[in-house]
């Protein structure tokens, strides 16, 4: 039977205070675009109408949202990353359990899987498009 090393506690510690720092600015930046969004509705509410200008707000918010809603899931990530941390399987991927190289955790701290099981991921969910024949 082969042991996987563990991770160094000085690793794990920086990676605690890294990924709760990214998660405190995610949180900042989500609950700013939520702010941001409201202003612009109420504004449009209180002045005349130029469908033009409606348009490009509108644009605007669903690029924002975009954004938003890319933030809402790396927050999650986030938290999953701190979840396990707390349970002592930080580096570890969620998928197949094998080690995730440190070069990995410092480009994307709340990387849970190792990059073959996330473009593995990525293609599956990508959608098919049918060959003409």
């Amino acid at each position: 039977m082969t042991t996987t090393p563990k991770l160094d506690a000085a690793f794990l510690e920086a990676k605690r205070q890294q990924l709760t720092l990214l998660r405190d600015q995610l949180r900042t930046a989500a609950a700013a675009g939520e702010r941001e969004e409201s202003g612009v509705q109420g504004e449009a509410a209180e002045q005349p109408r130029e469908f033009e200008d409606d348009a490009q707000k509108l644009d605007m918010l669903e690029k924002e949202g975009i954004l938003v809603n890319r933030s809402v899931e790396r927050l999650a990530r986030v938290g999953r990353a701190l979840a396990k941390l707390d349970e002592g399987t930080y580096g570890y991927s969620d998928v197949s359990g094998k080690r995730i190289p440190d070069a990995r955790l410092d480009a994307v701290p709340e990387a849970t899987n190792t990059i073959q099981e996330q473009e593995h991921s990525e293609q599956s969910m990508e959608p098919t498009v049918p060959r003409e024949v």
